[in-house]
């Protein structure tokens, strides 16, 4: 692993996940807790299906931070990332 791969570097990209999560009150949640990171400035949750999130943040954020986060509320949260061939 990279250490671009372990972590949400900041900028305009950001880091996109997917969630189990659907209910808009646990996607408020999420998004509560994930404010609550030190140097996590932003997060979006798309409209469609799957459930995903991106993440921007103004320093580097581990992405385990993120992963035990929506972890504690019951949910999961999988970096998507290319699959190496």
């Amino acid at each position: 692993m990279s250490f671009v791969s372990e972590n949400v570097i900041p900028g305009n990209h950001g880091k996109i996940f997917g969630t189990d999560a659907k209910e808009k009150k646990d996607l408020d949640m999420i998004k509560q807790q994930l404010m609550k990171i030190e140097g996590i400035k932003e997060v979006l949750f798309n409209d469609g299906f799957p459930k995903e999130f991106r993440v921007h943040t103004s320093k580097v954020v581990q992405i385990s931070d993120i992963e035990r986060k929506v972890s504690a509320l019951g949910f999961h949260a999988v970096r998507k990332s290319f699959f190496s061939l």
